[in-house]
């Protein structure tokens, strides 16, 4: 039996998809029994447990072959970084009382870095939690989710713009959550062995000015990019919700990689996906 956080999500849900269709026992792990009701009517076990709660997430964790973990985001938190880090703990101490061997583990790409990259400072932490917690740990380092695209669909539809922080014309390593999934999914299968880290990317790089001409045929209107300066980052991810904190380190990200500081730790040896990024948006739109 498997244990997946996040099926509710897009790279958990196809974690579960991918091993209900390979015959395999899956538990999800979910807030409330409602969350869980469409997996349960397709064969998935339902744990209703959070993850301030140590005692349930234990629970739900025992007599698991391997656990899909990731910390969901909560962005309107003050604190940002001190309440990831905080359930990361609860995390790596339920699944360190639960006695499983393996857990994939969703970090980012740039989880190797200790600073200065914004919100991935969250992940690379989790990565250092889970190290003495678990015996075997496989760490996914995926690229940009071409998911990331789904918000900003709506002035696509509306107004024919498409807005990015990067620069349209540059290609960017790029990668669709039903990849990560499927990976994260093989690697559970697999089993662990130590330490593992795997960095994907998808099919091939992507820029913004691709994702806009891909829409203009999937909407059958123009799209053009639009690029504001990163000093517009805070105000309009504030505008979205986000904590003062926490739109401040999307600012320091994007910073970060215009810049060429966040990349793969191993570049030779980085898995790709099969789901190209017209597939994606297609999916979204």
């Amino acid at each position: 039996m498997f244990v997946v956080i996040g099926a509710t999500g897009n790279t958990g849900s196809a974690v579960v998809d991918t091993l209900l269709n390979r015959k395999q026992s899956v538990r999800i792990v979910v807030r409330s029994a409602d969350k869980g009701a469409a997996w349960k009517t397709k064969g998935a076990d339902v744990a209703v447990a959070s993850l301030d709660d140590v005692s349930a997430l234990t629970k739900a964790f025992e007599g698991a072959k391997g656990v899909y973990l990731l910390v969901p985001p909560n962005y309107g938190a003050t604190a940002w970084l001190a309440d990831q880090q905080t359930r990361m703990d609860r995390a790596a101490e339920a699944v360190k009382k639960s006695g499983v061997s393996h857990v994939v583990y969703l970090s980012s790409v740039g989880g190797q870095l200790p600073n200065g990259t914004g919100p991935i400072r969250a992940v690379h932490y989790g990565e250092g939690k889970l190290v003495g917690a678990v015996k075997h740990l496989t760490i996914l380092r995926p690229a940009s989710f071409m998911e990331n695209w789904a918000p900003a669909l709506g002035m696509a539809k509306g107004q024919g713009i498409l807005p990015t922080f990067v620069a349209p014309n540059v290609k960017i390593h790029t990668i669709s959550t039903r990849d990560i999934g499927r990976i994260g999914a093989e690697h559970l299968l697999s089993g662990g062995q130590g330490r593992t880290v795997v960095e994907l990317a998808g099919p091939e790089e992507y820029s913004a000015d691709q994702a806009a001409e891909a829409l203009s045929t999937i909407l059958g209107k123009k799209v053009t990019t639009q690029q504001p300066p990163l000093s517009a980052v805070v105000p309009t991810y504030k505008s979205f919700g986000f904590s003062d904190e926490a739109a401040k380190l999307f600012e320091e990200m994007y910073t970060a990689f215009s810049k060429g500081e966040i990349g793969y730790e191993f570049p030779a040896t980085f898995v790709r996906g099969k789901v190209t990024l017209s597939e994606a948006l297609r999916g979204m739109v």
